[in-house]
């Protein structure tokens, strides 16, 4: 294992116990509106906070980008991107559907990449060239040939409901031709389930680089096709994704556009 990604994944269950015993204890939640519809916990800042705390430990020089705290500036070499709770609003209703979600960028590529769900234990890991896991097993993207039947994950635009009449008519076109669409409320388990074949694809916009660069580098790795609504190849840039086999990738594109 690449050293990096086992203090990634020390960090992440660090995390991890910190938003179990919270999980445990939300009737002491105190829960803040950072904007509509968006919200932050102690939990968040607590568990953002050990994981870098943990990574500072061995690498005190790089470079952290959290969403809870913004950017601790360091060796721009290094970068750390991290959703220290990625699905709050499922935590704070008490929904067991949230994860760690950590990334690290080497000379602006993703490199390693950490999501643990630690409700669950799953631990989905990978390094740039090295394939994908999950709890220690190599993990593939799923083999669905077209729309037709598969599963598939997206999220509404419930931060600015404005987008709705742009976003409904994209996802009436792909549910439309779909076996089903979920909206489970984690992005970054959203993607590893698409590394992982538990979805078949998975389409969203509005995203922040926490929300995507774990999981990008997850799917890529696991043999999946990472592209923005017009098929390039930088969703961080423009906030949004899709995801999947490259075939099913293609056809979701085709919709969108």
């Amino acid at each position: 294992m690449h050293p990096m990604l086992n203090i990634a994944i020390r960090a992440a269950r660090s995390a991890g116990s910190v938003i179990t015993r919270g999980f445990e204890n939300r009737d002491d939640l105190v829960v803040t509106a950072k904007r509509d519809h968006d919200y932050v916990t102690k939990i968040d800042k607590d568990a953002e906070q050990a994981i870098i705390e943990k990574i500072k430990q061995s690498y005190p020089e790089h470079t952290f980008i959290g969403e809870e705290g913004g950017v601790v500036q360091g060796d721009d070499t290094f970068k750390w991107v991290i959703d220290p709770l990625d699905g709050t609003t499922n935590f704070i209703k008490g929904i067991p559907h949230f994860c760690v979600s950590i990334a690290l960028m080497y000379k602006g590529r993703l490199d390693q990449a950490v999501i643990f769900d630690p409700i669950r234990g799953d631990l989905f890991t990978a390094s740039r060239g090295a394939g994908a896991q999950l709890n220690g097993y190599r993990i593939r993207v799923g083999k669905q040939k077209d729309l037709n039947n598969g599963v598939f994950a997206t999220a509404f635009p419930f931060k600015d409901k404005t987008q709705l009449t742009e976003f409904m008519p994209k996802f009436t076109r792909i549910f439309a031709q779909s076996g089903d669409v979920r909206r489970t409320g984690s992005a970054a388990l959203d993607l590893a389930y698409v590394a992982s074949g538990k979805l078949d694809g998975y389409f969203e916009s509005g995203l922040k680089p926490w929300d995507m660069a774990a999981g990008e580098l997850i799917v890529r790795e696991a043999g999946g096709l990472v592209t923005d609504f017009a098929g390039g190849n930088d969703p961080m840039q423009k906030g949004e994704i899709v995801a999947g086999n490259p075939r099913v990738v293609q056809q979701i594109v085709k919709q969108l556009k």
